[in-house]
C-alpha cells in the first residue's frame, strides 16, 4: 500500500506524543497502560498496532476531519481506534481490521461506534477520526465508568489536536459534541457542530452528518 507521507509522520508523530504518557486514577492511557483484572497479556501492544493500522492503511489523505469527546469503556479503551468497538475490528466485513485487547470472552460492543459506521464506513477513506481525549476517562476506582472531561484536560490535549490538523489539513471538520467543538476553537480550527449518537441524538448526528457528505459530495468507497 502506498500510503501518504503525512500519514506516516503522523503515526510517528502521535506515538511519540502518547504511547508513553502514563495514567492517572481517573485517566487511563489504554497505549501505555494495561489493567490485568480486564486486558489481555499483550493488550497495549495490540492497541498501538491497532491504532497504527488504522492511521496509516490508506492510500489517499482523509478530507473530513471528525472529532469526538473521549474513548468510551467499550469502545476505544479496548482498541486503541477512535469510535470502534471489537465486534467490529474483527468482523471481516469492516474496513478496519485489528486484534482484541480485552479478557471478555466475547468482543465487546459499542452502541455509539454502531451508529457511527453505520452512517460512515462507505466513506473511511474521506474521513478521520480522533477523541478531543484521547485517553480513557473514568470514575476513580471504577476503570468501567465514564466521565465528562475536565475543561483542563481538554486544553492538555489541544496541542495533540493542533498537530494532526497541521498534517491532515482537512477540507472540513465536524465535532460531535460541545467538549470537541470547544477543543477545535481553542485549536482555532473552524468547525460544524454535530450532536453525538448517544443518549437520543442518533437521528440528528445522521442528518448533521450526511448534510456534510452531501456538500462535500463524497462518494461511497466501501460497501458492506
Amino acid at each position: 500500500m502506498n500510503t501518504p507521507a503525512a500519514l506516516i509522520r503522523l503515526n510517528d508523530r502521535i506515538a511519540n506524543l502518547l504511547c508513553d504518557m502514563p495514567s492517572k486514577a481517573d485517566l487511563f492511557n489504554m497505549y501505555s497502560s494495561r489493567n490485568p483484572d480486564i486486558d489481555r497479556v499483550d493488550a497495549v501492544q495490540a492497541r498501538r498496532a491497532n491504532l497504527k493500522r488504522y492511521i496509516v492503511e490508506r492510500k489517499k489523505m482523509p478530507s473530513l476531519f471528525i472529532l469526538a469527546e473521549a474513548p468510551g469503556p467499550w469502545g476505544c479503551r479496548f482498541t486503541g481506534v477512535p469510535i470502534t468497538s471489537e465486534e467490529q475490528l474483527i468482523d471481516p466485513a469492516f474496513p478496519h481490521a485489528g486484534e482484541r485487547s480485552s479478557l471478555q470472552s466475547d468482543p465487546l460492543k459499542e452502541y455509539s461506534a454502531s451508529i457511527y459506521w453505520r452512517v460512515l464506513a462507505p466513506y473511511w477513506e474521506d474521513i478521520f477520526t480522533w477523541n478531543t481525549i484521547p485517553f480513557h476517562p473514568h470514575k476513580i476506582g471504577k476503570p468501567l465508568t465514564i466521565r465528562t472531561p475536565r475543561l483542563g484536560e481538554i486544553k492538555e490535549f489541544v496541542p495533540v489536536l493542533e498537530e494532526i490538523i497541521d498534517e491532515l489539513r482537512p477540507a472540513r471538520t465536524i465535532a460531535i459534541g460541545r467538549k470537541a467543538e470547544r477543543a477545535l476553537d481553542l485549536a482555532g480550527v473552524e468547525t460544524t457542530y454535530v450532536r453525538h449518537p448517544s443518549q437520543g441524538g442518533a437521528l440528528l448526528f445522521e442528518e448533521g452528518v450526511r448534510t456534510i457528505i452531501e456538500e462535500m459530495k463524497l462518494t461511497p468507497t466501501h460497501v458492506r
